[in-house]
């Protein structure tokens, strides 16, 4: 089981990636780099790169509309070249609001998009010949009639480190779930509950699974939360670092969308706070953001953190593997994350 971190900014770049150097070293596995419509992503992971030695590198996530498709593979493999085989391509669709109010491209087929940038850069880093391809989305070279029509099929000019490149898939619902359990190599959920994620995506992971290529290797799932391991957590103490997660939880259940159309609350739903659910959007689009965060029950929020003693994350922790999670996406809370890091890596590998 492998552990992962989004990479923290607090102190500066260069200062955060001192403390990967480090984390590395107590046996974090993955680190990952957000891009949304901030600094890109891309320039970070080569520096990353050249200051570490085992850890994966990963974009968490990079929109499919603001590169080309050829682009992407082209960049992807640049990535994998400059950190000797350690780049993972986190990809997603973001949302109209980035895409059409920053990027300025139309917001079109997002999981049609995906599916095709993903055929797209395997071709690319596979070699095997010109690049051609005709999709719904994506048209390479241009059909005719449109440009110059001097466009022909070309072949990336260097060999790629490696011609699978793996592909994650920042995926939330439905068909696209199953897109990602069906083509991509990783999955990226949020707010996973290991022993309750069956009720919202386990029929689409399920049907995705099944036409799955048997050549591919299996479907690694990243989730996880907060971690805080001491054995002093318990009761007040453990409570008081859980109830961190209240304000976030809050506003994607409470606030991300109008009633009946907010995916997070359907989630609480589904895991079985129906009631719950009602309350805390009731509250929250009322402006009661606090008396929502209250009202995040509490046995979600123990569920999908790591936050307890060290018995108690050991039996989270095979909660999770029995979920079929394959990474352990942390948020190390308090002063000391490489103390944090070490002892979760003791318990994965015990």
């Amino acid at each position: 089981m492998k552990l992962s971190m989004g990479i923290n900014y607090s102190g500066g770049f260069k200062e955060a990636v001192d403390r990967v150097v480090e984390l590395e070293k107590a046996g974090l596995d993955q680190v990952w780099i957000a891009e949304a419509y901030s600094f890109d992503a891309i320039s970070q992971v080569g520096y990353l790169a050249a200051k570490t030695n085992r850890v994966e590198i990963g974009t968490g996530i990079v929109n499919v509309y603001s590169r080309t498709a050829a682009l992407m593979a082209m960049t992807a493999a640049g990535c994998d070249y400059i950190s000797d085989g350690r780049f993972i391509l986190g990809l997603g669709a973001s949302g109209p609001q980035v895409i059409e109010g920053f990027h300025g491209v139309p917001y079109e087929k997002p999981m049609q998009r995906i599916k095709e940038y993903i055929e797209v850069c395997r071709k690319v880093w596979a070699r095997e010949e010109a690049l051609q391809y005709d999709g719904k989305t994506v048209q390479i070279p241009l059909p005719a009639g449109q440009g110059t029509g001097l466009g022909k099929p070309l072949k990336i000019i260097n060999h790629p480190v490696r011609k699978d490149i793996p592909i994650w898939w920042a995926s939330l619902k439905d068909k696209s779930v199953e897109a990602t359990a069906e083509m991509a190599d990783g999955w990226l959920p949020i707010m996973f509950y290991p022993e309750r994620y069956h009720n919202v995506w386990g029929d689409q992971l399920k049907a995705g699974l099944a036409k799955r290529d048997p050549n591919r290797p299996r479907l690694d799932i990243s989730a996880g939360g907060m971690l805080a391991i001491d054995e002093s957590l318990t009761g007040e103490a453990q409570s008081k670092i859980l109830d961190m997660a209240r304000p976030n939880m809050a506003l994607y259940v409470g606030g991300m969308g109008a009633r009946g159309k907010n995916f997070y609350n359907d989630v609480c739903r589904d895991y079985g706070f129906e009631k719950e659910a009602v309350e805390i959007q009731d509250l929250y689009l009322d402006g009661k953001k606090a008396e929502a965060a209250a009202a995040i029950p509490g046995e979600w929020i123990l569920n999908a953190n790591l936050v307890g003693s060290a018995g108690f994350i050991k039996e989270r922790v095979a909660a999770y593997k029995e979920a079929g999670v394959t990474v352990l996406s942390v948020n190390p809370v308090g002063p000391d994350p490489v103390g944090q890091i070490e002892k979760l890596r003791a318990i994965v590998d015990a």
